[in-house]
């Protein structure tokens, strides 16, 4: 009878360990517990570590308190400037309160992507095409306000939302790519035009230097012929300016001027002879 009882003992103290243990489960450090008991949330949320919950009674769900990637499909949209582009988007977020994730939504993964996608669709028709290409910053902080607004109430914190990329129609790309091509073209003229604005600037102050110098004219004339002959495979053709033909002519004068005199120089004429007095007849 004693044998009995304690086979008896010893089976129900095994039925009880084997009880005790499917009651117990491990929450991981980078998760949270949520126990049901018999269908009602418990208020308090299981820590990391080992919990012990009533096997059949209770039912404990874990959620995921890392931040999420979640990658947004490729959107097609008008613009407000009627262009039509796709976008895609990614999503950072992270659960900051367990309960309401598995409470308020039956698949938050799921209910963030599809208000993501809508968002997004929403960003595209009210920006013009120059925002979706220079201001995206302005952009995503707009589409992290859209999509973290419902998704507070799941217990959901939206962390980041980053527009990836905007395909363009390849007619759009060539337009843009000529009016790139314009602009740079009307600011290299632009710049030409400045350039030479200066230049003359500079030119008009050393021609008023050269009409006080008239050599200096000279100087930089021959500079210039200088320059040209050094190349050896033209043909100069070099004028000669009327200031040259005049410096020549004053430096020609004082030359003529000396061979002038002793030519003008004439022997001065000798003084009339007086004529002989003659004696008048007597009559």
């Amino acid at each position: 009878m004693l044998e009995e009882l304690l086979g008896a003992l010893a089976a129900a103290g095994a039925v009880g360990l084997v009880y005790v243990a499917t009651g117990i489960r491990v929450v991981k450090q980078y998760e949270r517990g949520v126990v049901f008991r018999l269908g009602r949330l418990r208020g308090q949320v299981r820590d990391p570590g080992m919990a012990v919950i009533v096997p059949a009674v209770d039912r404990l769900r874990k959620v995921n308190m890392q931040i999420v990637t979640l990658p947004i499909p490729a959107q097609e949209g008008i613009t407000r400037d009627n262009v039509t582009v796709r976008v895609d988007a990614v999503v950072y977020f992270k659960v900051v309160d367990p309960a309401a994730a598995v409470v308020n939504v039956e698949d938050y993964r799921f209910a963030v992507s599809q208000m993501a996608q809508t968002s997004l669709r929403s960003i595209i028709g009210k920006s013009e095409l120059d925002d979706l290409l220079s201001n995206r910053e302005k952009l995503n902080q707009g589409l992290e306000l859209m999509i973290g607004s419902p998704a507070i109430g799941w217990g959901v914190q939206i962390d980041r939302v980053e527009i990836k990329d905007v395909s363009l129609p390849d007619a759009m790309k060539r337009s843009m790519a000529r009016q790139a091509e314009a602009d740079r073209e009307r600011r290299a003229r632009i710049i030409n035009a400045d350039a030479e604005l200066q230049a003359s600037k500079k030119l008009a102050e050393a021609a008023q230097q050269m009409e006080d110098t008239p050599s200096a004219l000279q100087l930089r004339l021959l500079q210039t012929v200088v320059a040209v002959a050094a190349e050896k495979n033209s043909t100069l053709v070099l004028p000669f300016p009327v200031e040259l033909l005049r410096f020549l002519e004053r430096a020609a004068q004082p030359e003529q001027l000396e061979r002038q005199r002793p030519a003008d120089r004439r022997p001065e004429p000798p003084p009339p002879q007086p004529l002989p007095h003659r004696p008048k007849a007597a009559g």
